[in-house]
Formats: C-alpha cells, structure tokens, sequence
C-alpha cells in the first residue's frame, strides 16, 4: 500500500533527507522517496497509518502538506 503526500516548503536534497527520516521513522512505514522539485513524498506502507499520523509528523518539521492521496 502506498499513500502519496503533497508537501509544500522543501527546497533542496536537505529538506529531502528532513522528511524522508521523519516518515521512515514513524511505525508501518517500510519507506518514502521524497522530491522536493515535485513537492511529493511516496510513501510505502507494511501496515494501515493513519493519513493524519503522516500529515502531524511532516508538519512538525515545518513543512505544510496540502494534500494525501491513497
């Protein structure tokens, strides 16, 4: 199961990397490939998280998700 997340304020490979480390790091995420050029994070799931987990995690990193589809 995969949920894509559209993330508004990455700049560059660091906000990247920010991200990526925040959404790996929460429980039931396998992995995320973050691009900040597509204002995107794909996120692969082993188990059903909440979008709302995601969205709170992100934006605890200063960044604004705009939407989460999946």
């Amino acid at each position: 199961m995969t949920k894509t997340m559209h993330i508004e304020g990455m700049m560059c490979g660091h906000c990247e990397a920010r991200v990526k480390k925040t959404l790996e790091a929460i429980s039931g995420v396998k992995s995320a490939v973050v691009s900040h050029k597509d204002g995107t994070a794909v996120v692969e799931l082993e188990k059903d998280v909440p979008s709302s987990t995601l969205k709170e995690a992100v934006e605890a990193q200063d960044y604004k998700v705009t939407g989460i589809e999946g």
